[in-house]
């Protein structure tokens, strides 16, 4: 927060409070009036007395005003000012973190000395694995890990980088980049028909390699996707044979993607999540796709 705007909270919120502090002691008591005297306005039969504030109320409003202004010196409330006990929400975020990774370091150890092809097995392991994927992966995969527009399914067969243990603690590990280029310009309308139809055929009925689209397509497509479309797992390019489809399968869809490229993007979570956490994460992963789940 800039200097301004912290000497501005803090003057607002010292004159509203000496304010108020008037307002309660300058009405604490009428002079020149007598007990009981009316205002003059009566509403359905009830009429209003000028009368004081009772005193218990009076000394709540005292009492309150009192807590406000020990509040804003001990707690942060006074723009920059951090208060004379540092507390932030933060700091009490992180205590809490460390508190809970504290308790559940034994048990962390010891799914960490198992491998993830047994741990997958562990139902006390899984069910640890579920809630860390929750709370880090489920806001794109789904809480299904069922995926969804852009976003892998992890609960199939089908793999960008690859399906074993290792590959997927890398995924988790490193994150993924997957850029597509687009071919709008390499491309006429025409060309982009074609090729969209020998894209969608090679998942259907075949394609035929020898047509012209089957020649832009190795001469285009095949470095990344296969000269058979069957995709590469080295460089994340998607299977286009499978019936598979992250974008869409239909012709629209296919269409836009050819011409205008895909950017996907998968950040890396070593610098969010534990070894431990990772270690469980790979295993609870590795499991959703294998029969046994």
């Amino acid at each position: 927060m800039s200097s301004f705007w912290s000497i501005w909270i803090i003057a607002l919120t010292v004159i509203s409070l000496v304010l108020i502090t008037w307002l309660l002691f300058s009405n604490r008591k009428i002079t020149g009036s007598k007990e009981n005297q009316t205002t003059g306005h009566v509403y359905d039969g009830i009429e209003e007395y000028d009368n004081p504030l009772p005193s218990w109320w009076f000394k709540m409003f005292v009492v309150s005003i009192v807590f406000a202004v020990a509040y804003l010196i001990a707690f942060p409330g006074l723009g920059n000012f951090p208060g004379l006990l540092n507390w932030t929400s933060v700091g009490k975020w992180e205590k809490e973190v460390a508190e809970a990774e504290q308790a559940t370091a034994e048990l962390y150890k010891g799914f960490m000395a198992t491998e993830v092809t047994n741990l997958a097995s562990d139902r006390n392991a899984m069910r640890l694995g579920k809630r860390i994927f929750a709370n880090n992966c489920a806001i794109c995969h789904g809480i299904n890990a069922e995926g969804s527009y852009g976003f892998p399914n992890l609960s199939d067969h089908d793999w960008l980088y690859g399906g074993d243990a290792e590959q997927i603690r890398a995924s988790i590990n490193q994150g993924r980049s997957g850029v597509m280029p687009a071919w709008k310009n390499m491309l006429d309308n025409n060309g982009l028909e074609a090729m969209t139809q020998y894209v969608k055929n090679l998942s259907s009925t075949g394609a035929d390699s020898t047509t012209p689209a089957g020649k832009q397509f190795a001469m285009l497509c095949a470095a990344c996707h296969g000269p058979d479309g069957g995709g590469n797992q080295m460089m994340g390019a998607p299977n286009l044979a499978d019936n598979i489809w992250l974008y869409g399968g239909d012709a629209g869809q296919i269409k836009q993607s050819i011409a205008n490229g895909r950017n996907g993007q998968m950040p890396a979570h070593h610098d969010k999540l534990s070894e431990e956490k990772i270690h469980l994460l790979t295993a609870y992963v590795y499991q959703l796709s294998r029969p046994s789940r």
